[in-house]
C-alpha cells in the first residue's frame, strides 16, 4: 500500500518515503527512488556505523545500498528492488527481513547488532537468488537432508545449537560445509544401497592443509513412505531449537542461503529414513584429489569417489567433534 501512494514518475533524484513502524531503536520507511520508480525498504541506523569499504549485497533481483534521505549523513541502508527483479519476490524478501529485524530489536539488540541481522539476512537472500529463486532438485534435496542430519547430530551431542547452526557454512559458500574449532566436516549423502558415491566439487573440497582435522560424513539415505519428507525435517530442526532465539535467526539464513523456504514446501514430497552414517577422518590414505597432489598446471578439478572404497574407523559424530575439541570445550 505504501509503495502504491508513492506510485508516479519524477525526473528528479532523489527519495519518496513513508514511515513504517518498526521495533527498536530503527527507523523503517517504504520508498521509491527517482527516477527510476524501483520500490525499496529504507532502514536507518540512529548511530551505527558500518565502513565505507564494506561491500553490501546484492543479488539478481535487489540491491542495498547506502542512502541519505535526509541529507545528514546518518547511515540509512536502502534494499531497492531492481527493475528486472520480481516484485512479489522482493515484496516476500522485504517482509522477511523486516521480520527478523523486529524480532532482533525485540530480543533487545543493540545497533552494531541490528546491521549485522540486516547484512546476513539480505546475504541469505543473495544466496537463494544466486541458485535461482527456485525449489531445491532432487540431488539438492538430498544433499540439504544430509547436512540437517549432521547438524542435529552436533546440536544432540551438547554444541550449543547457535554454535553449531553458526558452523554451518555449506549455504554459505564454504568450501567445507561446518567449520568447528580448526577443523572442518564435509556431508555426503546418498540413496544408493550398494556402494556410496560422493562428487567432490573442487580440489579443497578434501583439502585438510588449512584447517585440521577433517573429516568426511557419508549419510545414507532410504525412500519409504513411513519417512519424513524435507519440510518436516526442517520442521524437526526447528522444534528442537525451540525457544533459542538466535539459533531460530541463524537457522532460517542458512535454509535460505541453501535454496530452501516455506512456499516451496508441496515441491518435497518424496519421504526417507536415515540408513545409517559414517563418519572418517580424511588422511593421507583417503581417495582424493588436492592442488598439491595434481600435476602442475591443473587449476579445477570435479571428481566422483566411493566413500564404501574409502579407508578408516568409523568415528561417528560425537568421536569426530571430540578430535576437533568442541565437546571438550563445551560440556
Amino acid at each position: 500500500m505504501a509503495w502504491s501512494s508513492l506510485s508516479g514518475a519524477n525526473i528528479r533524484p532523489g527519495w519518496q518515503a513513508i514511515d513504517l513502524p518498526c521495533a527498536g531503536p530503527l527507523e523503517l520507511r517504504a520508498g521509491r527512488r527517482s527516477p527510476d520508480n524501483t520500490e525499496a525498504i529504507l532502514v536507518g541506523f540512529p548511530s551505527a556505523r558500518i565502513a565505507a569499504a564494506e561491500k553490501l549485497p546484492e543479488g539478481q533481483g535487489f540491491a542495498v545500498e547506502r542512502a541519505d534521505p535526509e541529507g545528514n549523513g546518518r547511515l540509512w541502508l536502502a534494499l531497492t528492488r531492481k527493475s528486472a527483479g520480481s516484485a512479489d519476490l522482493f515484496a516476500t524478501m522485504v517482509c522477511d527481513v523486516v521480520g527478523v529485524l523486529d524480532d532482533a530489536a525485540a530480543a533487545g539488540a543493540d545497533e552494531a547488532k541490528l546491521v549485522r541481522v540486516f547484512i546476513g539476512r539480505v546475504g541469505a537472500w543473495q544466496e537463494f537468488m544466486r541458485k535461482g529463486a527456485q525449489a531445491l532438485g532432487p540431488e539438492d534435496e538430498i544433499g540439504l537432508i544430509g547436512e540437517i542430519t549432521l547438524l542435529r547430530s552436533i546440536i544432540g551431542a551438547g554444541v550449543p545449537a547457535a554454535l553449531a547452526i553458526e558452523s554451518w557454512v555449506g549455504p554459505l559458500d564454504g568450501i567445507q560445509d561446518f567449520e568447528l574449532g580448526t577443523g572442518a566436516l564435509e556431508v555426503k549423502a546418498t540413496l544408493s544401497a550398494a556402494g556410496f558415491p560422493a562428487k567432490i566439487g573442487s580440489l579443497g573440497q578434501l583439502d585438510d592443509s588449512t584447517r585440521q582435522p577433517l573429516f568426511v560424513v557419508g549419510v545414507r539415505l532410504r525412500q519409504t513412505g513411513s519417512g519424513k519428507n524435507l519440510p518436516e525435517i526442517v520442521e524437526a530442526m526447528r522444534l528442537a531449537i525451540k525457544g533459542d532465539a538466535e539459533a531460530h535467526r541463524l537457522l532460517a539464513e542458512r535454509l535460505l542461503a541453501a535454496g530452501y523456504i516455506d512456499v516451496h514446501a508441496d515441491r518435497y514430497p518424496r519421504r526417507f529414513e536415515q540408513a545409517g552414517m559414517r563418519v572418517v577422518e580424511v588422511t593421507n590414505d583417503f581417495p582424493r584429489l588436492t592442488s598439491g597432489k595434481v600435476p602442475a598446471g591443473i587449476m579445477r578439478a570435479m571428481y566422483e569417489i566411493d566413500l564404501d572404497k574409502a579407508s578408516g574407523e568409523n568415528v561417528g559424530a560425537e568421536g569426530a567433534l571430540k578430535m576437533l575439541g568442541v565437546i571438550r570445550i563445551w560440556i
